[in-house]
């Protein structure tokens, strides 16, 4: 069986793999013993039949074969002319004639009865099992015998076969009566007992008895074939006659009862349809395996098959299917180290570059981009770790120039105090001295420096923006007198409510009239539109346009004012330039969001501010 690993616990893709290898490796060990088993036993029991029901057939068909030579030779005994002639002519005779020409003839009848008799005997196949053969006639005088080579005539055969036992059984019987293997009558210390056979001789005229035939066959009929089957010691060798059980057993034939109760009946594992083949227990308990094989003439041969063959095979079928397994096990085995090698591995220097990756290394790592599935995981890891790197090192330049920015902006902020005290004393010297427009300019620079010195980051009303750019613009206006207006188109009146960056218009109206108008040596004229809007995922926006007629900008030059490029270095306002206005509303609120340049050359700009639009409450 397959070890699991301490680190491979159940929960990990290595103990899932592990735990799926080793359940498919089970599953199929499971199913493949269980068939090789189930299909091996009946094969080895059907094959373990079959031997035994061909050797049984074999026998039994020899065996058989001499039968039928015996009975035929028998039947020709019975209904021969010669015999019959024979058998009539001494029929009912006491003595012998006294006349000489009839006893000649009569001696010749006999000799020629005899020596066709023999002739028969000798051309019958069978005749060696024949022990001896007896033709008597009714009144038992003047009979023919042959005998085999050991045995010998025996006088008064005759007389002494009819007072015999059996031998009226026998001979009154309507047909073949098998009454079992005996000593024969004539030979009782033979060594070879004997199967009798007796029937009446008709008349060729009538249906009166003139004589009777005489038949003792062998036991060397069975034993001959029987001795040739190859038995194991716990195996057993029957023969059935009649109501009569021989067991064989050291190559000879014992009567014994044969007790046994029918489990089941198995002959459809066999092959002749007319055997049979049984499941059987014996008298002693055991469980055995009973083959039955007919010979003919209501015989049979049966066998108890051996079980210690019957283990001894399996126990090779074992070794085989055990074999079988521990081959699946390997390669169980195998498998899990393959599959270990293509996705654990893999996952593992994965799971290593992304813990290098959370720990602040964002190397990339050849060794992760295979050319499978895993290498394109592998390479969309190398590819997240340098877009954050990226990410990273942007964002830090970001905070920086916001950084930066804040604190240029908070370096300019003087202390509000001084300077007010001194924008209201410069203020009532000018009223003081009817400088009307002395005293405008410095109490909208007064307003201006006090929004300034407010913050940096804070959001404010539109109409509060919109009041700083009208003092910017009265301060500017001083400076350039009436060659320069400003015009203010608001959609509605909730859009003064709507929130705004602190100093957002102001860079660039600023623009406006120093890069735009002032270049130009004309007349210059701005436009400041607000309206809502609504984009295309249906959220609300806050859209303000500044346009003037100044001489425009070339789309490098577009670019050059969103980047920041070329501002001069000092001018509070100016240092605070588009382009940081840009970046702080997409800090704020997102990359959707910002300003946009459009501009002919010559003839105008035009800068669209997008913001969410956000009402004050």
């Amino acid at each position: 069986m397959l070890s699991i690993p301490k680190n491979a616990l159940p929960g990990t893709i290595r103990g899932k793999i592990l735990l799926s290898t080793a359940m498919v490796t089970a599953t199929i060990a499971t199913i493949t013993v269980s068939v090789c088993f189930i299909v091996f036993q009946s094969f080895l029991q059907k094959i373990q039949l079959q031997s035994a029901e061909y050797n049984l057939q074999v026998t039994s068909t020899n065996i058989s074969a001499h039968m039928e030579n015996i009975l035929a030779f028998n039947q020709w005994c019975c209904s021969s002319t010669d015999i019959g002639r024979y058998l009539e002519a001494f029929y009912g005779q006491s003595r012998m004639p006294s006349i000489s020409s009839e006893l000649a003839s009569l001696r010749i009848t006999a000799s020629n009865t005899y020596e066709r008799l023999k002739e028969e005997y000798y051309n019958t196949s069978s005749s060696n099992y024949i022990a001896r053969l007896v033709i008597s006639p009714e009144n038992r005088r003047n009979y023919m015998q042959i005998s085999d080579t050991n045995s010998s005539s025996i006088p008064a055969a005759a007389d002494r076969l009819y007072e015999s036992g059996h031998f009226q059984e026998l001979l009154n019987a309507p047909g073949y009566l098998w009454d079992g293997l005996m000593a024969e009558p004539l030979s009782p210390f033979a060594s070879h007992p004997i199967l009798p056979i007796v029937r009446p001789i008709y008349s060729l005229y009538g249906s009166n008895v003139t004589g009777w035939c005489y038949l003792a066959i062998s036991d060397r009929i069975f034993l001959d074939y029987l001795g040739t089957l190859p038995l194991e010691e716990d195996s057993s060798l029957y023969l059935h006659i009649g109501n009569h059980t021989y067991q064989f057993q050291y190559g000879q034939l014992t009567e014994t009862a044969l007790q046994y109760q029918v489990s089941s009946d198995i002959s459809s594992q066999i092959v002749n349809p007319e055997n049979r083949a049984y499941q059987v227990i014996l008298g002693n308990g055991q469980k055995r395996t009973l083959i039955v094989c007919a010979l003919g003439n209501g015989w049979s041969v049966s066998q108890i098959l051996s079980e210690e063959a019957y283990n001894g095979q399996r126990s090779v079928y074992l070794a085989i299917i055990a074999g079988i397994v521990l081959v699946i096990f390997l390669l169980g085995g195998m498998l899990y180290v393959l599959l270990n090698k293509m996705i654990n591995r893999p996952v593992a220097l994965l799971l290593d570059k992304i813990t290098d990756i959370s720990q602040g290394d964002f190397a990339p790592a050849q060794s992760i981009e295979w050319d499978n599935e895993f290498g394109s995981i592998g390479r969309g890891i190398n590819q997240m770790a340098q877009n954050v790197a990226t990410l990273m090192e942007k964002r830090v330049e970001d905070e920086k120039q916001k950084k930066d920015l804040e604190y240029q902006i908070l370096q300019s902020q003087i202390n509000p105090h001084f300077l007010y005290n001194t924008l209201n004393s410069i203020k009532w010297m000018a009223t003081f001295q009817n400088a009307t427009g002395i005293a405008e300019m410095t109490t909208a620079l007064a307003r201006l420096l006090k929004n300034v010195s407010k913050g940096t980051s804070a959001l404010i009303l539109l109409k509060d923006e919109l009041a700083l750019v009208k003092d910017y613009f009265l301060i500017q206006q001083y400076r350039y007198g009436g060659n320069i207006s400003i015009d203010y188109q608001i959609g509605s009146e909730d859009l003064y409510r709507c929130l705004i960056h602190r100093f957002t218009l102001q860079p660039i109206i600023e623009n406006a009239m120093f890069h735009g108008i002032e270049p130009k040596g004309c007349a210059g004229k701005i436009a400041i539109r607000a309206e809502a809007k609504t984009d295309r995922e249906g959220n609300r926006l806050l859209s303000i346009t500044v346009t003037d007629n100044g001489i425009g900008m070339s789309p490098e030059r577009i670019r050059e004012v969103l980047e920041g490029e070329g501002a001069p270095p000092n001018d509070f306002f100016r240092h605070v330039g588009i382009s940081n206005v840009n970046r702080r509303i997409q800090y704020n609120f997102g990359k959707a969001y910002g300003i946009t340049i459009k501009s002919a050359v010559g003839e105008y700009t035009a800068m669209t501010i997008t913001l969410p639009y956000q009402a004050a409450p």
